[in-house]
């Protein structure tokens, strides 16, 4: 197997990769799953990038993809789940404290 046929396998390998971790974020239901899969795809698009010698598009989409975007993504996530909590536990809070009274 010569070079470029090496080179070639890892890029359609790269590519699979890359089209099965986009469906399953795609697919996936929930959002903190859904943001640990785009994580997965930018690593994946990460190594496409580094296979197709592109590095300096490979970090820039390590860094953003891979960090920055999961991370913010998740950080959203917590902030609803927990101001949802807090309005639900109020209402909690005022309906029992109509019904006692």
């Amino acid at each position: 197997m010569n070079t470029a046929t090496a080179q070639e396998f890892l890029v359609a390998v790269a590519l699979v990769l890359v089209a099965a971790s986009a469906t399953a974020a795609a697919l996936a239901r929930d959002p903190v799953r859904q943001a640990v899969l785009l994580a997965v795809l930018g690593l994946c698009l990460t190594v496409l990038f580094t296979l197709l010698q592109a590095p300096d598009v490979a970090l820039s989409q390590l860094a953003v993809g891979t960090a920055v975007t999961p991370l913010l993504i998740l950080l959203t996530v917590r902030k609803v789940r927990h101001t949802t909590t807090s309005h639900q536990d109020r209402d909690d809070r005022g309906t029992e404290g109509a019904d006692e009274s």
